[in-house]
């Protein structure tokens, strides 16, 4: 498989590796992508995001939520120019609005909802905004959340979006969990969460490294496990450190908050 320059480029965003680094583990790997990243982590080289966010350039994401329903959407443009622009701003809160209003279920329906009172589809209004600005405009993110409670967060500056589910009202204990997931980037809810594809190459990473470390390929696995715990500490939201105190989990927090209290579940995008 031929390897391409934007190949190289993608996966040096992804792992913060050098240029011929990233040009072998894609040869090695036959140009998968996942797989160049497993031979980089398996190498010791640097991996700068282990889950790197969706592909965007500039523009605005925004979060939402009306009680039991929340929506998180991504308005991009070209240039941070626009991004700043009030016009652009304003478009990106009236979208976020109507959503909320409209309790669309995918940007599907969503983009074919009228634009205010003209005839003009949410569709035809982006691309008409696209010709009025000069720059390619799109929604590159849509979702929702609706549980018994919905607290939405935004960074400031609007470059990250965070939602959380509860199941009971809540908002200041809603709202610090938000912002955890804004800050911390969880990849699932807990380690049951987590899928078996996940934790499968987790192992293997681990496997490989502790061989390279020169230990014994019988305890391999054991010590595997053990850096497998240690993963999901890191990156499921109930088992990361609080922020706000470090010494306690997300679900000691919640617990010493209200027994009561679950998140149902959560959301969150990156510009």
């Amino acid at each position: 498989m031929s390897i391409t320059a934007k190949d190289v480029n993608e996966l040096r965003k992804k792992t913060g590796a050098g240029m011929m680094d990233c040009k072998k583990a894609l040869t090695e790997s036959n140009g998968n992508m996942e797989d160049a990243i497993d031979f980089l982590r398996k190498k010791g080289q640097k991996i700068a995001a282990k889950r790197g966010d969706r592909d965007a350039k500039e523009g605005l994401v925004i979060a939402k939520s009306n009680n039991n329903i929340g929506y998180l959407i991504c308005l991009n443009c070209e240039t941070d120019f626009v991004a700043k622009n009030d016009d652009f701003s304003n478009l990106a809160n009236y979208f976020i609005k109507l959503a909320l209003e409209s309790n669309s279920d995918s940007l599907e329906d969503f983009l074919k909802l009228n634009y205010q009172d003209s005839e003009l589809s949410i569709s035809e209004k982006i691309t008409e905004q696209s010709g009025v600005i000069g720059e390619k405009i799109e929604i590159s993110y849509f979702d929702k959340i609706a549980s018994e409670k919905v607290v939405a967060y935004n960074h400031p500056g609007n470059q990250i979006a965070s939602l959380v589910g509860l199941t009971m009202d809540a908002d200041d204990i809603g709202k610090q969990v938000a912002m955890q997931v804004a800050a911390m980037n969880p990849i699932a809810l807990d380690q049951d969460s987590v899928g078996q594809d996940v934790i499968d190459r987790e192992i293997e990473v681990g496997k490989e490294l502790a061989i390279q470390e020169g230990k014994p390929m019988e305890m391999a696995e054991k010590i595997a496990k053990g850096r497998l715990n240690k993963f999901f500490k890191e990156t499921t939201l109930l088992n990361q450190a609080f922020i706000r105190d470090n010494k306690k989990s997300v679900g000691q927090f919640l617990k010493e908050s209200d027994p009561d209290l679950m998140i149902t579940s959560f959301k969150r995008y990156s510009l």
